[in-house]
């Protein structure tokens, strides 16, 4: 008799690939929210542009490809690839900056392995990296936040959305840019000479970090994944913040609550390596590939010439997941552990 192989994430019922599509992008609700708040509406047109390009790009690739497109992009699967690389990207990105990291979140990141359940790396980080990777000037136009400067409107946004060429008034450097970029103040000096700083992990970055957090625990309490890598990974990262810490001087890497409540920390650990096809499958592997992601963002992070790494962590991660899985993996029960 032989048995049908079906590649995961295996679900059923109450728990089919749509509910658990669904709970996840019900999920990201809070943080979205908060960075319209802090940052303006580009995030939200970032997020129904890219919807739209993954959907039309979705159907055609499947229908190519001789499957049923209508199956293919009513699993939800494909919105929250979009939805994850469209929260990651910044608030004003230029259009074309959306349409090319969709595509190549769909087409390399997912289709071209084989498609949902197939693919080693996870889809929105693969776009975010050749975007990172093509156009860093663009990546790096981050907003400024609401209290440090004048939050642009619906129709600015659309402008800066159009003609990028007016988006440099309303950018400003992250609080991680401003770490990496410290060459002689003491962290705390460096706090409190930058306003941006302000509070654990700089002026609405905290905040965006809270939400994400509160979504993820909800996921959590839904049982979409388990704890482990998650907490593994913050873990590591506080651990490797409050060893590298050393008291604050210049050369420190900062505190662990300035890397735990910056940039995408939250949102990696609980929407980004959490991914049920492209991490480990064990409760004990994904605790050792959290932790390496964790160490990998610090590392990167504080020596490396990218001021958030979560990205690059992931995906060196999530090509040693079968190495990680092949050590890790329960012994099949019945027999012994060193057969």
């Amino acid at each position: 008799m032989s048995l049908l192989r079906v590649t995961s994430p295996h679900v059923s019922g109450q728990h089919q690939v749509s509910a658990v599509m669904r709970d996840v992008l019900f999920a990201t609700l809070p943080g979205i929210i908060i960075l319209t708040w802090f940052f303006g509406p580009g995030t939200l047109i970032n997020i129904l542009l890219g919807a739209l390009v993954a959907l039309i790009t979705e159907y055609a690739v499947t229908a190519l490809r001789g499957q049923n497109p209508r199956i293919a992009v009513s699993d939800l699967s494909i919105l929250v690839t979009s939805t994850l690389l469209c929260i990651a990207l910044p608030p004003y990105a230029p259009w074309w900056l959306i349409v090319l990291g969709v595509i190549m979140a769909v087409l390399l990141g997912k289709h071209v392995f084989g498609g949902l359940g197939y693919n080693p790396f996870n889809p929105a980080m693969v776009g975010y990296v050749v975007l990172l990777i093509s156009f860093p000037v663009q990546m790096s136009s981050w907003a400024t936040p609401r209290g440090l400067a004048e939050v642009p409107g619906l129709l600015d946004t659309l402008r800066h959305l159009f003609l990028p060429d007016t988006i440099d008034g309303v950018t400003a450097a992250t609080p991680l840019d401003l770490l990496r970029q410290n060459t002689g103040l003491l962290f705390k000096d460096l706090i409190a000479s930058r306003p941006e700083l302000t509070g654990w992990g700089g002026v609405g970055w905290f905040e965006v970090n809270l939400a994400f957090l509160a979504g993820g625990a909800w996921l959590l309490y839904r049982r979409i994944f388990t704890w482990h890598a998650p907490l593994a990974m913050l873990a590591a990262l506080g651990l490797c913040a409050l060893i590298g810490y050393d008291g604050g001087s210049s050369e420190s890497g900062g505190s662990a609550l300035f890397h735990l409540f910056s940039g995408a920390t939250m949102f990696a650990a609980f929407f980004i390596i959490t991914d049920p096809v492209s991490s480990a499958v064990s409760n004990k592997g994904r605790l050792i590939f959290g932790a390496l992601i964790g160490l990998l963002i610090y590392l990167i992070r504080t020596l490396g010439n990218y001021p958030d790494a979560v990205a690059f962590a992931v995906l060196i991660l999530n090509f040693c997941a079968p190495f990680i899985d092949h050590y890790t993996q329960p012994a099949v029960y019945g027999t012994r552990s060193n057969d």
